[in-house]
């Protein structure tokens, strides 16, 4: 992302920049089941790189109403947002050259780093354990080693959020490290935090993106959590995605 002197680069500045800049596509990104692109972004002053997710492009999936993958990769920004945890780049839904999609801020990250090497490498482990806690709120049926990136900025980033929010569980994960074990003091307090605002404009927010059973399903899931005080234990069936990488 690259600024004018001028400029101070904050989060409202880079929402505004992927909602109302300027799209153009570079061309498709590799080893997605879904067309990906990699896009510039202009405006006022600023420039970056974004990947965008039409809706036209998404594969039909059987469970997950079609068209919506897009909106899912929002509500899970929002989510993040929400519980201040910076776990999910900055992304929008917005119109583009292939139609309404969502645009994701891209990260400059190491290629050859992923959640696995991130965990043997060690600092990360605040970071991972948010990330357990946000797949089990939003039901994240695809939570690859690969779907973590190391940014250049040293943090530990999230993406590929198409597959979460489904109204029945569909948790797959390779995060069941914390399974049974305690909720963190300061994860249960934002857990209680979101639950008391997840009301008035920000649920509104969130029900412009999922359907009402959906919805229903976040908040139940939300309060298991916070009325338990652990992270919840494997499920029957698949619970880990493939390949786990």
């Amino acid at each position: 992302m690259s600024e004018s002197p001028s400029t101070e680069l904050n989060i409202a500045n880079v929402l505004a920049l992927l909602a109302q800049g300027d799209l153009d596509v570079q061309g498709m990104l590799p080893w997605s089941s879904n067309y990906t692109l990699l896009a510039t972004v202009r405006s006022n002053g600023l420039q970056g790189l974004a990947v965008y997710k039409p809706r036209r492009g998404e594969r039909p999936l059987w469970d997950f109403a079609r068209g919506t993958l897009c909106q899912r990769e929002v509500a899970a920004y929002l989510l993040n947002a929400a519980l201040g945890w910076n776990l999910v780049p900055p992304t929008v839904l917005r119109d583009g050259p292939y139609g309404i999609g969502s645009v994701q801020l891209f990260i400059d990250a190491n290629q050859e780093a992923h959640l696995f090497t991130m965990q043997k490498e060690g600092g990360f482990e605040s970071a991972i354990e948010q990330l357990a806690v946000f797949d089990v709120l939003a039901n994240n049926a695809d939570r690859k080693s690969g779907h973590c990136l190391k940014g250049n900025d040293g943090r530990l980033w999230a993406i590929d959020h198409g597959i979460c929010f489904h109204a029945e569980p569909k948790l797959r994960t390779v995060l069941w490290d914390y399974a049974g074990k305690p909720l963190r003091p300061d994860i249960l307090a934002d857990l209680r935090a979101l639950r008391s605002n997840l009301t008035g404009s920000m649920a509104e927010m969130f029900e412009s993106l999922l359907a009402d059973d959906e919805m229903r399903a976040l908040r139940r899931r939300l309060d298991r959590l916070i009325d338990t005080g652990k992270h919840p234990d494997p499920g029957p069936g698949r619970n880990i995605p493939w390949p786990p990488v």
